[in-house]
């Protein structure tokens, strides 16, 4: 059935046009913060508070994003911020496949109360287990360590992840694996050349989940990294900020600068990311 047939839209123009003025209207209140940003980012120093709703101003200019990267180590805080995303999705990945399929395709003892007790992990914010975590990676020695960083990213994206890849490993039809094991093939065999290629997009929205939880985390990043040269973007960011004022045509040029790679990663794994969302959801 088509959506028009029925949802009777054209018997209806009227809503038809009212839910476009509702959606016009939202999607202007999601881009209008960032348009802003954009015309701040482009204004000169002496016009940064003029007020103005065009976002490309009078005077426009790329100084604020040349001075970003003159004025403050903005390279260094990029570099590091992708290396602790890069190693907590890839570390989180790997974990969620192994144990979602795991918790999807076997019984053991312990399953359902292993499930559980990953759903009750999420009910916590990470800045509650902030001291725990802190006191081990210091009797670790991993305190002011960029690899102790992303095991805690690792440690609060995974529960989530495992419940997404198990729900997506239960729309996978059995049968896929019973027919590899009739030809032959081994239980990691069918599952790398058959099962992991079907999960393509779960797999791409654990990563983009991942990542992005990584790359914006801000607490407790200030908390365990204190080196000057170990911190990363949101850190920044906020050093930027003095005590006093605030230079905002760099602040929003910065600000916009760091939100490109993840712009680039949703782009890259945009059309998987619908899938990835809803086959999870029904088991066939």
């Amino acid at each position: 059935m088509k959506i028009s047939e029925r949802f009777d839209f054209k018997d209806k123009p009227s809503k038809i046009i009212l839910i476009y003025i509702i959606l016009i209207f939202f999607c202007i209140l999601a881009v209008f913060p960032i348009l802003n940003t954009l015309s701040i980012a482009l204004r000169p120093a002496d016009a940064v508070y003029v007020k103005t709703i065009n976002p490309i101003p009078h005077g426009a200019t790329f100084a604020n994003f040349r001075d970003a990267f003159a004025k403050y180590d903005l390279v260094r805080w990029m570099s590091n911020s992708l290396i602790v995303s890069i190693l907590t999705t890839v570390i989180a990945v790997a974990l969620s496949i192994g144990a979602g399929y795991a918790f999807s395709r076997f019984d053991f003892f312990g399953k359902d109360v292993g499930m559980t007790m990953l759903l009750v992990t999420q009910m916590f914010p990470a800045p509650m287990m902030l001291l725990p975590l802190y006191i081990m990676l210091t009797k670790a020695g991993l305190s002011n360590n960029i690899f102790g960083l992303a095991i805690v990213y690792v440690s609060t994206a995974i529960p989530f992840n495992i419940w997404m890849m198990k729900g997506y490993f239960d729309t996978i039809p059995r049968s896929l694996e019973e027919s590899a094991y009739v030809d032959g093939a081994g239980i990691f065999k069918s599952f790398y050349k058959i099962i992991l290629p079907l999960a393509t997009p779960a797999i791409a929205l654990t990563a983009l989940f991942a990542f992005m939880g990584a790359w914006s985390e801000y607490i407790v990043a200030r908390v365990i990294l204190t080196d000057n040269s170990l911190l990363t973007l949101p850190i920044g960011l906020v050093n930027m900020q003095g005590q006093f004022s605030t230079d905002w045509g760099i602040y929003s040029a910065a600000a916009l600068m760091t939100a490109v790679p993840v712009m680039i990663l949703f782009v890259c794994l945009s059309k998987y990311l619908v899938g990835g969302l809803t086959l999870g959801s029904v088991k066939e």
